[in-house]
């Protein structure tokens, strides 16, 4: 009866441990939704023509162009911005990633999983990538200072307003951009 007893009292100990390790997970949980509530990764183009900014789950929050932006003309804005776009949502996930793994322990490699598809898709070594993720965890890059000839084309609280009739090139452009979807 004392191996039996000894035997129940090691069982209820581990389903204790065990709920107490369920209470931490759940803990850390809060703490994971609020980092990645505060999750916001801006990426600048080379030339600082371009600024994204994206958000937990890939989401573009904002775009800025500079007045070097429109300069570059219809086809090569658009490269700059699909490339910055590209390189912000997957800075995004990365750090998505990380802040999940550093909640969840170590059991979970979701990091790893986010850089060997990333590796897959881009062609970028996965090696390469962790350096990168490494690195934007280390130094959790400030927001970019928006400055005046900066414009934001994602309007937050307010619909976007459509472009004065005439202009310049840019604003035949930006025209047109409205008009398609109209269409």
């Amino acid at each position: 009866m004392s191996a039996e007893f000894d035997r129940l009292v090691a069982e209820f100990e581990g389903f204790q441990s065990k709920l107490t390790n369920m209470d931490d997970q759940f803990g850390d949980i809060a703490g994971m939704q609020t980092d990645l509530a505060a999750l916001e990764v801006t990426v600048n183009s080379p030339d600082r023509a371009v600024t994204v900014v994206a958000g937990v789950g890939g989401s573009v929050q904002d775009i800025r162009f500079s007045e070097a932006a429109l300069q570059l003309g219809s086809q090569r804005l658009g490269d700059v911005v699909m490339t910055a776009v590209r390189e912000a949502v997957a800075e995004a996930a990365r750090r998505q990633a990380a802040i999940v793994q550093e909640h969840m322990g170590g059991d979970v490699p979701v990091l790893d999983q986010v850089l060997e598809t990333q590796a897959e898709v881009t062609g970028i070594p996965v090696e390469e990538l962790r350096k990168r993720a490494e690195q934007e965890s280390a130094a959790a890059k400030p927001p970019v200072q928006v400055g005046e000839e900066e414009e934001s084309i994602v309007f937050r609280d307010a619909p976007p307003q459509r472009p004065a009739p005439g202009g310049d090139s840019a604003d035949s452009f930006l025209k047109s951009v409205w008009d398609e979807e109209d269409r």
